[in-house]
């Protein structure tokens, strides 16, 4: 079909849109709400459970701020607390951030946490990709993501992209910007950087979103629609975002439409040539995956979107807050420099001990994705004592966990590289359970091998060449979404260097 024949895609929702459907939903607790809230002091979170209300009422003023929020409670409430929603809205959740539990779901007693069928239906617009997937499908998906991700004509493709997009897309850019002397984005810059060479190595075809010209890009604004109602659905009654699926209103009807730009950009990469990751599903043997569906249309697109969404949106996230937390701490780019400096070898990133360490460090504090959702087969006890019911719903609160003195010490809210290295200059290992930047257990991210050298090779090649500068006065906030960008974006001055 033709691309206009498609209703076109609208602006990317606020958060106040959102908040206000999930308002709507409640709205007689609006009516009444001053008979309701209590009191409380400056900074300490509300955890009142109401009749018929639930804790909700204590949690919407702080929807904005949710991942503070959240790491507040859990802070105050030994790590773990059970957040109990409206009657008959499907909202109760256990919120955990304590690694003695996040080990226990996620490796020990990995069998018993699928994604479970709430997840499926809150998140049911990554179909039957891998980041949805459970059980044997999910088994399937993840052999056939390690066969791609290490295929050498996947790795030479993947590499010649990253190569490719730094020469003709983000240096031209940064260039121009600099010449110029221009404010640009650069949240928006790393997305579509991302965006062209993420599509470039999983789809085979190259978009071209990060030029001088900036020209629209749909799939962007498209996935992030999707990324912030899916953030939504998690506080709103099933029946009520269900119904605004059906009937095509707010974020739900957004939602929706963005789907068909999806469907549009993944399609385009069919018939090239390439040993993309588009390429390898479609001829992918069938004897050796048999839950695999290489002649069905929309499994291909689920099993793409999911590779791109994670490919684009995290990585570009993780080197947005690195940068930011860099014009913070000139300090630590200064010990960045001189390492770039007397180490770099393009041939041996691995030389750059301390450049890993602040990426990780960022990824402490800013996590790419914010929570993780899982849900029990069986009913169990956590080691922290909480019961746990079949097919309830536990949030793992990974931004928090990345907070808490409990396991970080009592400098965990100080930005602090050197805490990820040792006497003998060497990067620390954190388990997985304490730092989930790439999950941990079985589930753990294929794709880190391919992410880190990238944002490695970003990093380098602007440190080395560019100085760059905040505009003042630029307010930083996160969004509310299942993945953790800028509110505002990140506005920035850029001058080259001589």
């Amino acid at each position: 079909k033709n691309v206009n024949e498609f209703e076109r895609f609208g602006p990317i929702p606020s958060v106040e849109s959102g908040l206000l459907e999930v308002f709507a939903a409640f709205l007689f607790f609006l009516v009444f709400k001053h008979f309701f809230l209590p009191k409380k002091s400056p900074g300490q979170p509300i955890l009142k459970s109401w009749p018929v209300l639930g804790m909700l009422p204590g949690m919407l003023p702080h929807i904005p701020r949710i991942f503070e929020w959240t790491f507040e409670v859990l802070e105050a409430t030994n790590l773990t607390f059970f957040f109990k929603g409206p009657w008959l809205s499907g909202t109760d959740m256990l919120f955990t951030a304590d690694p003695r539990n996040i080990h226990h779901i996620l490796s020990l007693n990995f069998g018993n946490y699928p994604k479970g069928p709430e997840f499926k239906k809150i998140f049911d617009v990554l179909g039957d990709g891998i980041l949805s997937a459970d059980l044997e499908l999910w088994e399937d998906l993840r052999k056939s993501n390690h066969a791609i991700f290490h295929h050498p004509d996947f790795l030479k493709l993947s590499a010649s992209s990253n190569t490719l997009k730094l020469k003709e897309g983000l240096v031209p850019f940064l260039d121009n910007a600099a010449h110029e002397n221009i404010v640009i984005d650069l949240q928006d810059v790393f997305k579509r950087f991302m965006f062209d060479t993420s599509s470039i190595s999983l789809t085979g075809f190259d978009p071209m979103s990060l030029s001088t010209e900036m020209p629209e890009v749909e799939y962007g604004e498209a996935t992030e629609t999707g990324e912030e109602a899916i953030y939504y659905r998690h506080f709103k009654p099933v029946i009520l975002w269900r119904l605004q699926n059906w009937l095509g209103i707010g974020l739900e009807r957004k939602m929706r439409s963005s789907l068909v730009t999806v469907n549009q950009e993944i399609s385009r990469g069919e018939g090239e040539q390439l040993m993309d990751a588009l390429t390898y599903y479609i001829n992918v043997d069938t004897t050796k995956y048999k839950l695999l569906k290489p002649s069905n249309d929309t499994f291909i697109r689920d099993v793409a979107f999911s590779l791109l969404l994670a490919g684009r949106d995290t990585t570009s996230s993780v080197l947005t807050w690195f940068f930011w937390l860099l014009s913070k701490h000139p300090r630590v780019m200064t010990k960045i420099r001189q390492e770039i400096n007397t180490k770099f070898d393009p041939t041996d990133l691995e030389k750059l001990v301390y450049l890993h360490a602040t990426l990780n460090e960022t990824m402490r504090l800013y996590p790419p994705v914010p929570f993780n959702h899982k849900s029990p087969l069986k009913s169990d006890v956590l080691p922290s004592g909480h019961k746990v019911k079949a097919e309830s719903k536990i949030v793992i609160c990974i931004y928090a966990l990345g907070r808490m003195r409990s396991v970080w010490g009592e400098d965990a809210l100080d930005f602090k590289p050197e805490r990820w290295i040792s006497e003998s200059g060497e990067l620390k290992h954190e388990p997985s359970y304490k730092f989930m930047a790439f999950n941990a257990g079985p589930r753990a991210c294929l794709g880190k091998h391919l992410a880190l050298p990238q944002m490695k090779i970003v990093a380098v090649e602007i440190i080395q060449n560019y100085d760059f500068k905040v505009t003042e006065g630029h307010k930083i906030e996160a969004v509310p979404s299942i993945v953790l960008r800028m509110k505002n974006g990140l506005s920035v001055t850029v001058t080259k260097k001589m």
